[in-house]
């Protein structure tokens, strides 16, 4: 066996053979997989192998697209059979809810030049005439739908990787991964020693147990999954043709022609966890008991659909294991913690998705980033908050509603509160309605009575009202926004300075009392993130990004090395902040502190320390609202005691607190980006508009990426789009843009009513040679054309007045 490689992937199902197999076709053929039985052990094996192109993420619709179109060329490159079969797949709404997002992907479809279209009922019985359509709203069909063999499929990875110069060694466990100093692991098995320049833990089922040997937990749980399959139908057979497989999920179940019979499976609400204390080292091609009964609602659904399934007999049960994350998504990419240690896994859809997560896998490897900004499936998402009971209360809700519609802005109860701060309880008194961002409880809003929860769907929903008194109270007085979900970072010593130098775009401010905003810069130079650093005594500065970013942004400090004695302190879960911002704002907080906030004394982007109500803060002169505003930094423990007196103090100007949904309307108003929707690795800096805090006279990371491509013309522009008619909902991020003439010219990745400016706004990247400013452009909302236009200037004080006031 090869004692040294460019990567080890351990895990030889669907998954680990794509990364082997990717890896190889970008150039690493040194590279070694580990199985520990045969090829396809674990979940590959049994998975019911259907392939899907469109996903509500528009960049997994891209990666399910390239996988679908991959097995075919994995064919001819092979000769290895993927038993493709593709007669389309019938996607049926019930409900108007469904409709929508039928309809919106239909048009996201189209701006991506895929083939997913409507059908009549007619149309969709001369393609299925076994089945009735009577109590469907909505009927799309995607021709390229269908499903693949799933032992094919990974037998094909496999050869594919052979044959570049990839090694497999089957019935070879992992026995250990000690990490080196340089970074490289040393992989033990019983068959010797492997020393590797990377660890890939693709182990599926045994992901957990693989990364116990790295001293690893990952928030991952397997349940139990079943479908059946009917014996021969006669009316199928006598059809002559294979049948489109239909997509009910409304009616909770899946449907596809397996020879001559019938492929019925289901998420049942009476679900089973599986080896929840770990997988058995000795489980391989193993399944689970037959239990039908649990998935029988699901079935006599799917029978009503297609009559001819009633009286079939049932030919084989498959109960077989599959792992989760707690959302579901893939658990990928790079574990921020350790060096070289890549991690794929919890992955449901496995064979629409193969083909990209190891392309994207392969090329943050050899590259250093994808391609594609795929935070969704980012491990980093998670933290220590999501334990096992968290894990396993999302599993639950995950998979007994793994075919409900996740509605924009949608926020799930399952496994909460997992972290609160010391105002918790007084916000949720106060009618609070809590959001989960990086395990925090957060206020969205603040309902009249405790209690109230959000109402979902696509349409306005019973938080648009309260959310527009909280944006024209502060846009008229002043609000109070709790922003302890921001992450909070101190750096210290000598050296400090110098590390944040070199490691952001801008000039971090060497002046005590001096803040500067700033990008951060990825390896394909685009943006990795945006920061506020504040100078706040000597070799010591805050900074303050993106809270759910905090652990992905680890990978990116660690690539800079500081110098000695200079630390860096994650200080998110000691200290809690707020945002008191509007025209009030400075009238309100001098009621409560001596210091002077006078435009004079404390300008934009200056902070001090001061003492606002007896509690020590770091004040900073900023506001994501655009309006006037501060932030105030304090130790948690003084939380409730500031949090009390800035509310009493804005009320008794006609102000009072405000939650994180007023604050997107807010910035989308003024046309602030947001770190994982306007900004990412995908973007250039041209493109959104934050060149100019850029400065070329220092150097900073990926600074050669950014000068490759810092004179490229801009392939699209972030821009602030008025929406005409919007009566019943307003964009959310996704939804496609294009001229009136049907050519796609962009998409949305913010929306929200405008409440102090009167209009239904969207933020979205544009095309700058077909939509200049100023032009009309359909944005498809509800799956409509709605007409808008793009803006020449942000709508709330375009010149910053208020800001600086």
């Amino acid at each position: 066996m090869k004692t040294h490689a460019q990567a080890v992937v351990i895990g030889g199902g669907l998954i680990g053979c794509s990364i082997l197999y990717h890896l190889a076709k970008l150039g690493w053929t040194d590279v070694v997989l580990l199985e520990r039985d045969e090829l396809t052990s674990g979940s590959t094996w049994h998975a019911a192998a259907g392939i899907h192109g469109l996903h509500d993420n528009n960049n997994v619709t891209r990666i399910q697209h390239y996988t679908m179109n991959l097995y075919k060329e994995l064919e001819q490159e092979t000769g290895q059979g993927c038993g493709v079969f593709q007669p389309g797949s019938l996607y049926l709404a019930q409900t108007e809810a469904r409709e929508h997002q039928l309809r919106l992907q239909e048009a996201k479809a189209r701006f991506y030049g895929l083939n997913f279209h409507e059908l009549s009922r007619e149309q969709a019985m001369e393609l299925h005439p076994l089945a009735q359509f009577d109590d469907i709203r909505c009927i799309m069909y995607e021709p390229d739908g269908g499903n693949v063999d799933p032992s094919g499929v990974t037998h094909a990875y496999a050869a594919g990787a052979r044959k570049m110069g990839a090694t497999i060694e089957r019935f070879c466990p992992v026995l250990g991964t000690d990490p080196q100093p340089d970074g490289s692991w040393i992989v033990r098995t019983a068959k010797g020693d492997i020393h590797t320049q990377w660890m890939v833990n693709a182990a599926g089922l045994w992901g957990r147990e693989v990364a116990a040997m790295a001293g690893l937990t990952l928030p991952l749980q397997p349940t139990e999954h079943q479908y059946f399959v009917t014996d021969a139908i006669d009316e199928v057979a006598a059809l002559g043709r294979r049948l489109p497989s239909i997509a009910d999920r409304d009616g909770e179940y899946y449907f596809r022609q397996e020879g001559n019979g019938l492929l019925i499976g289901a998420y049942e609400k009476d679900m089973r966890f599986w080896a929840e204390e770990g997988t058995p080292l000795d489980f391989a091609h193993d399944l689970f008991p037959d239990d039908l009964d649990r998935i029988m609602d699901n079935v006599m659904r799917a029978t009503e659909r297609v009559p001819v399934a009633a009286t079939a007999g049932v030919k084989r049960v498959i109960n077989g294991p599959m792992i989760w994350s707690p959302d579901a998504n893939a658990l990928w990419g790079p574990v921020p913690e350790l060096r070289n240690y890549f991690v794929c896994g919890g992955i449901i859809p496995g064979f629409s998705q193969s083909g990209g997560l190891g392309l994207l896998a392969a090329q943050w490897m050899i590259e250093g980033e994808p391609q594609y900004d795929m935070f969704a499936w980012d491990l980093a998402r998670f933290d220590d908050w999501a334990d096992k009971a968290f894990t396993k209360a999302r599993v639950q809700d995950q998979y007994t509603h793994r075919f409900a519609i996740h509605f924009p802005n949608e926020e799930r109860e399952a496994g909460r509160p997992a972290r609160m701060r010391p105002a918790y309880a007084m916000q949720k008194e106060m009618g609070a309605v809590f959001g989960l961002n990086s395990g925090w409880e957060h206020p969205l809003w603040f309902a009249d009575q405790p209690g109230t929860i959000d109402t979902n769907s696509y349409t306005r929903q019973n938080w648009w009202e309260p959310v527009g008194r909280e944006v024209r109270m502060l846009r008229e007085a002043v609000g109070v926004i709790d922003i302890s979900n921001f992450a909070n970072y101190v750096v210290k010593g000598a050296g400090a300075q110098d590390w944040l130098d070199r490691l952001v775009a801008n000039r971090v401010p060497s002046e005590i009392g001096r803040s500067c905003l700033t990008p951060l810069i990825g390896i394909r130079g685009g943006i990795a993130g945006d920061f506020t650093i504040t100078k706040t005594a000597d070799d010591t500065y805050m900074m303050v990004g993106s809270g759910m970013a905090e652990r992905y942004h680890q990978r990116y400090f660690d690539m800079v090395g500081r110098p000695e004695g200079t630390t860096l302190d994650r200080a998110t879960n000691r200290i809690a902040g707020f945002n008191v911002a509007g025209p009030k704002a400075r009238e309100m907080l001098q009621r409560l502190t001596n210091a002077d906030l006078s435009n004079d004394a404390f300008r934009f982007m200056r902070s001090a320390t001061i003492e606002v109500a007896g509690v020590t803060c770091l004040a900073i002169r900023v506001s994501f609202t655009g309006d006037l505003g501060w932030e105030l930094h304090c130790d948690e423990g003084d939380q409730i005691r500031l949090y009390t007196a800035l509310l009493q103090a804005a009320r008794d100007l006609g102000g009072g607190p405000a939650g994180g949904r007023a604050l997107g309307s807010l910035r989308i108003e003024k046309g602030y980006g947001s770190w994982g929707r306007e900004y990412s690795p995908e973007y250039w800096p041209q493109e959104v508009g934050l060149e100019r805090l850029i400065k070329l006279d220092k150097d900073f990371l990926n600074k050669e990426a950014y000068l490759r491509v810092k004179d490229n013309a801009p392939r699209e522009v972030l821009s602030v789009f008025a929406v005409e008619a919007a009566h019943e909902a307003d964009a959310s991020g996704g939804e496609p843009i294009f001229l009136p003439d049907g050519r796609p010219v962009g998409r949305v990745t913010s929306g929200a009513y405008g409440y102090s400016v009167g209009q239904s706004l969207a933020i979205g990247f544009a095309d700058p040679a077909l939509a200049g400013p100023g032009e009309a452009v359909e944005i498809f909302i509800l799956g409509k054309p709605h007409r808008a236009r793009r803006l020449t200037s942000p709508p709330f004080d375009p010149e910053g007045a208020r800001l600086r006031s």
